[in-house]
C-alpha cells in the first residue's frame, strides 16, 4: 500500500480527537490506571455509567438473577390447580390450546392428555402464597417474595427464549441485561468486576441445554462490560494467578509495559477496545488480592453456613453460589448471575423436578433471609425464573405417579423481592389449566422495563447506537409493572 495512501487510513475522526491537545485518549487511559486521580471528590467507584448517575432516584442499586435453565414447571412449584385431578387423562379442550404454536415434540401427538400435578399445595404466610411441598424452605420466606404468575414470551425453544428474556431479542449479537446495567450504572467496586456470573451443579437428569457466553456478554457493547464467570475449581479466574517464576512485583513491571505499548497502539489507531483490554489487565491484577478473600467462607458464622445448608461447602453446588452472590452483594457488585441447568423435564418430571427442587430451595430461601437480615434485601433485587413454562398436558406416557411436560411460553411464573418490589403478593392468573394469562400479563420486556426502573433507569433512555440504530434492552417495547412496585 501507498505509506502515504495508509497514513490517511489511520486519521480517522477518534485519531483525530485522540491526538489533540485536549489528549482525551491519554486522559482516558490515565483514568483506567489511576482512577482516584479522576474520581470526583465524593465519587468512590472506579468508573461510573454512560448514564453518570440514575435518570432517578433507585429502589435497587444491586441485582442477584437466580436463572433456571430449562424452564421450571409452574403448575408443579407455585400455579396450583387443585382442579385439575378432575382433568387427569382427560384432552386438554381445543378451546383453551386455540390452535396455538406446539414444539415438534408434542406437535405430533394425537392426544394432548392432561398430567395434574402430584404434589401438594398449601398457603402461607400472611399472604396466603400456595407454594408446592418441594419448596418448604421458599415457603417460609412467601412474605417476602412477589409471584408474578402471568410472564409470557414469544419463544418457544431454549436457546432463543434464554437469549430472548437476557438479551431482549430472540437471536444472538444482543448485550446481555447485566452488560447493560455495567455500561449504563458503571461499577460500585474497583476490584472485582460490576457483572460476575457463578454456574452450578445439578443432581437432576443429567443432559441439560448448553448455556452460551452471549448470555452474559456485550453484544455490540464495549467488551468491559461483559460478565466474568467466576469457577468452583482451580482459579476462579483463569490465569488469575501469577505464573511460576513471576511474582508480584514483575507482574506489575509488564503490566505497566504493556500498558505503554497499549498506549501507543491506541494513540496510532483510537480503538476503543485497546482501552477496554489495558482495563482488564488492570483488573485481574487487582482480582488477585481481592478474589481469594472473597471465595474464603472462613469468617462466616456456623449460623450462617448451616442456614444455607449442608451443600454451602461444596464449591459450585447452589447453596455455595448463592453464599457467594451474597458476598459479591455486600462487596457491591453491581450484578450477579447465578445460572443452574438441567430443569427441561419432558420425561419423569416428578422424580427430576424434586432432585432440582432439593439443589436450589434451602440456597435461594437463604439467601433472601441473609440478605435481609443484613439490611442488603432493601436496596438488593432477586430475581427467580426461567426462560418459559411447561404445558399442563404429557409428554409420553401418563400415570398418576409419572409424567413430563412440553415447552410452553404462552404462561409462566417467576418471583422477585426486595429492591423497591411489594411484598408479600401474587400479581397475575392463568386460566384453570396454567395454560393462558386471563389477568394482568406481563411480558417478558415488561419485567426487563420493571428491573431497570427499579435501578432508576427509564428504559426508552438507556440506548446504544449501532449500525444507525438506537437500541436497547427492552428493543421498541415494555411497559413499567407498577402494580408490582413497593
Amino acid at each position: 500500500m501507498d505509506p502515504r495512501r495508509e497514513y490517511e487510513l489511520l486519521q480517522t475522526r477518534r485519531h483525530f480527537f485522540g491526538r489533540t491537545a485536549t489528549g482525551i485518549g491519554g486522559a482516558a487511559l490515565a483514568s483506567l490506571l489511576s482512577p482516584q486521580a479522576f474520581a470526583a471528590p465524593s465519587s468512590s467507584p472506579e468508573k461510573a455509567g454512560i448514564l453518570g448517575e440514575p435518570h432517578f432516584a433507585p429502589k435497587a442499586k444491586r441485582v442477584v438473577y437466580l436463572f433456571m435453565s430449562g424452564a421450571p414447571s409452574q403448575m408443579d412449584l407455585f400455579d396450583y390447580k387443585p382442579e385439575m385431578d378432575e382433568w387427569f387423562d382427560k384432552d386438554l379442550p381445543d378451546s383453551i390450546r386455540q390452535g396455538q404454536r406446539l414444539t415438534t415434540m408434542t406437535s405430533g401427538q394425537k392426544r394432548f392428555p392432561i398430567a395434574p400435578s402430584k404434589f401438594k399445595f398449601a398457603q402461607h404466610g400472611q399472604s396466603g402464597a400456595w407454594v408446592s411441598e418441594l419448596m418448604p424452605h421458599t415457603a417460609s420466606i412467601a412474605d417476602d417474595l412477589c409471584f408474578v404468575k402471568s410472564v409470557h414470551t414469544e419463544a418457544i425453544n431454549h436457546d432463543p427464549a434464554i437469549t430472548y428474556i437476557q438479551t431482549g431479542d430472540q437471536r444472538p449479537g444482543r448485550p446481555s441485561m447485566g452488560a447493560w446495567l455495567s455500561y449504563g450504572l458503571g461499577t460500585m467496586n474497583r476490584d472485582l468486576p460490576a457483572f460476575v456470573v457463578l454456574h452450578s451443579t445439578w443432581t437432576g437428569r443429567r443432559s441439560a441445554q448448553a448455556l452460551y457466553e452471549r448470555l452474559w456478554g456485550t453484544g455490540f457493547l464495549p467488551s468491559r462490560h461483559a460478565g466474568v464467570s467466576l469457577r468452583s475449581q482451580g482459579d476462579p479466574v483463569l490465569f488469575l494467578s501469577n505464573p511460576p517464576g513471576v511474582d508480584q512485583s514483575a507482574r506489575r513491571q509488564m503490566l505497566d509495559a504493556l500498558a505503554t505499548l497499549n498506549e501507543r497502539t491506541y494513540e496510532q489507531i483510537g480503538d476503543p477496545e485497546i482501552n477496554t483490554r489495558i482495563a482488564q489487565y488492570e483488573m485481574a491484577y487487582r482480582m488477585q488480592s481481592s478474589v481469594p478473600e472473597l471465595m474464603d467462607f472462613s469468617d462466616e458464622s456456623k449460623d450462617t453456613l448451616e442456614m444455607y445448608g449442608p451443600e454451602v461447602s461444596t464449591p459450585g453446588t447452589f447453596s455455595a453460589n448463592c453464599l457467594l452472590a451474597r458476598r459479591l452483594l455486600e462487596r457491591n457488585v453491581r450484578f450477579v448471575q447465578i445460572f443452574i441447568r438441567g430443569w427441561d423435564q419432558h420425561g419423569s418430571l416428578p422424580k427430576d423436578i424434586t432432585n432440582q427442587c432439593r439443589d436450589v430451595d434451602q440456597g435461594q430461601a437463604a439467601l433472601v433471609k441473609d440478605l435481609k437480615q443484613r439490611g442488603l434485601l432493601e436496596d438488593t433485587l432477586v430475581i427467580w425464573g426461567g426462560e418459559f413454562g411447561r404445558t399442563i398436558y404429557c409428554q409420553g406416557g401418563l400415570t398418576r405417579e409419572n409424567y413430563g411436560r412440553d415447552h410452553h411460553p404462552r404462561c409462566f411464573t417467576m418471583w422477585m423481592a426486595g429492591g423497591g418490589i411489594k411484598p408479600g403478593i401474587t400479581y397475575g392468573k392463568t386460566d384453570e389449566f396454567s395454560y393462558n394469562v386471563v389477568e394482568n400479563p406481563v411480558h417478558i420486556h415488561d419485567l426487563n422495563a420493571t428491573i431497570l426502573h427499579n435501578l432508576g433507569i427509564d428504559h426508552k433512555r438507556l440506548t446504544y447506537r449501532f449500525q444507525g440504530r438506537d437500541f436497547r434492552l427492552t428493543d421498541v417495547h415494555g411497559n413499567i409493572v407498577h402494580d408490582i412496585l413497593a
